[in-house]
């Protein structure tokens, strides 16, 4: 098949997001298929409010149409809410054509942490995103419960998978480490909760993986703690390996891939049992959810991490790539959408 995927997360950006896209597109490609690509890369751009080293696409309808006229898909899939997804599914709904979306993160808790936004508000402007779509994709059965009692609907199943050849068990380098070490990674910004981590009274050492706008502030909030800054994909597993417990403080994300793969070294985690980690930690074996994040991380420390790795095992992104094939629909044109507000339409072409 002829895929589709439109995106304004992707490389250079490194995010779970990204990862989960880039895997998937690989294993698509391994199957067999074709796939392109539609993110802002070699489009004009603008930075993201509050994410300033995020680039967005600005007025990207001329080249995403282009782009798909030329391509001919047979399936459309919509990752993101932003310029691009914006633009391409304002061209499938003038074309006729049917397309999928997935919902990777949630939005309207990250908008009222910066800027008091009624959660109301987001979620309506949500819903409207994704209506016209044959199948929202989430990650786990928790935000989909989540997103139903919302009014979402046509709710699919998309897991997430871990590279488990590359994140795998290695021998730890111990040098000038003050152990335990307790380790964060992830973006710097006020929706990860990254101080309920570093404000913790912990013996040892924490390591903090990851950049973004609340570095500089927590840097010199916590000088105690070592700040490595952002590394891509390829270059965690070391970092994972040396660390004795993943500390995974969010408290609205959708899924958490980070603590996929430091299960897959063969680290436990310790989080909140919120939506994330309560579909991805497997509590008292893999890692410890509790409110009080404290005892969660001295708990995590009893667990055999061979019985951690066992557990990481059973995600691949194989099987991940073929729920997402399944949930895809044809791209053929059906009968015109219902008309939608014209501001909206206006908004897909100046973004």
């Amino acid at each position: 098949m002829r895929i589709v995927i439109a995106t304004d997360a992707w490389a250079p950006q490194v995010n779970g997001v990204v990862n989960t896209l880039m895997a998937t597109r690989e294993h698509l490609q391994r199957m067999g298929h074709e796939v392109l690509v539609l993110s802002a890369e070699g489009m004009r751009t603008f930075s993201c409010p509050t994410y300033p080293e995020i680039r967005l696409a600005c007025r990207p309808y001329r080249q995403v149409a282009e782009a798909i006229d030329a391509f001919a898909p047979d399936c459309i899939h919509i990752a993101t809410e932003g310029p691009i997804g914006l633009a391409v599914r304002s061209y499938c709904l003038r074309q006729g054509l049917r397309f999928t979306t997935s919902y990777h993160t949630r939005f309207p808790e990250y908008i009222r942490a910066r800027f008091m936004l009624p959660l109301g508000v987001s979620y309506r402007w949500l819903r409207w995103f994704h209506e016209p779509s044959c199948a929202v994709m989430v990650s786990t059965p928790a935000v989909m419960h989540g997103l139903a009692q919302r009014g979402f609907g046509k709710l699919a199943l998309w897991s997430r998978g871990v590279d488990t050849e590359c994140f795998m068990p290695k021998m730890r380098d111990d040098a000038d480490i003050q152990r335990p070490l307790y380790l964060y990674v992830g973006r710097l910004a006020v929706e990860k909760n990254v101080e309920a981590f570093l404000q913790m009274s912990l013996p040892g050492t924490k390591w903090v993986i990851g950049d973004g706008p609340q570095r500089d502030a927590l840097e010199r909030r916590y000088p105690s703690a070592r700040f490595l800054g952002a590394r891509t994909h390829d270059k965690l597993a070391p970092y994972y390996n040396c660390a004795d417990v993943l500390v995974f403080p969010s408290l609205t994300d959708t899924f958490g891939l980070v603590m996929l793969e430091a299960m897959a070294c063969g680290v436990p985690v310790a989080a909140y049992p919120v939506t994330g980690p309560i579909d991805v930690v497997l509590q008292g074996k893999t890692g410890v959810l509790d409110y009080d994040l404290e005892r969660a991380c001295f708990d995590a420390l009893r667990l055999p991490r061979e019985q951690v790795r066992r557990h990481a095992l059973k995600y691949s992104w194989d099987a991940a790539t073929r729920q997402f094939l399944r949930n895809l629909r044809p791209a053929a044109k059906t009968r015109p959408a219902s008309p939608f507000p014209a501001s909206i339409l206006h908004l897909a072409d100046m973004t």
